[in-house]
């Protein structure tokens, strides 16, 4: 099984992703654990495989695609609330707060591939500053919302595995907290 960077950063189904991430002092903000004494600094990961059938994604047509991932295939342009569906990838993933902000996360792929298991997709990888964020995308993508209308991305993308992680600091890892689980143990 061989990552690679595809074209201009695009996965396999074509579009860019990570188009949207914060960047500067946004990114922090978006990804540093700060409410957290004890984890401070650090940051949560999503670490996911998904697989993709591309001769069904071929088949569809390029505006198909489009309506599927609810952004442009060209240029990358998001499509306008009134034509983005409500099922597709990008309506489904943004999360918004009680205000009305979008909860970002900053989020990358790798394209991967294996032509003697016939094998094909993404490995997704987000962090976040708070797990809620990621988990409420995950729900929206693979229940719908409203449930009953999960991501179009998923008719031709299959979760194969995945996991969250926390990503501490230098600072976490030289002087870790106790575990009142293990006091009485030497170390």
């Amino acid at each position: 099984m061989a990552g690679f960077r595809y074209f201009d950063r695009r996965d396999l189904l074509g579009f860019v992703d990570g188009t949207e991430n914060p960047t500067g002092a946004a990114a922090g903000a978006a990804v540093l654990v700060r409410d957290d004494p004890g984890f401070a600094g650090g940051s949560y990961l999503v670490v996911q495989k998904y697989v993709h059938d591309l001769d069904r994604w071929s088949a569809m047509p390029v505006e198909e695609r489009e309506l599927a991932v609810g952004r442009r295939m060209l240029d990358d342009i998001e499509l306008p609330d009134a034509v983005k569906p409500d099922d597709s990838h990008v309506a489904l993933t943004t999360i918004e707060d009680g205000d009305g902000g979008e909860r970002k996360i900053l989020r990358d792929n790798m394209p991967f591939g294996s032509i003697a298991r016939g094998e094909y997709g993404t490995f997704f990888a987000g962090y976040t500053a708070d797990p809620a964020v990621i988990e409420e995308m995950l729900d929206r993508m693979f229940l719908g919302a409203p449930p009953g209308r999960p991501d179009r991305i998923l008719e031709v993308s299959t979760a194969k595995t995945g996991g969250l992680f926390f990503v501490p600091t230098l600072d976490f890892l030289a002087d870790p907290p106790s575990c009142p689980a293990n006091e009485g143990e030497t170390r």
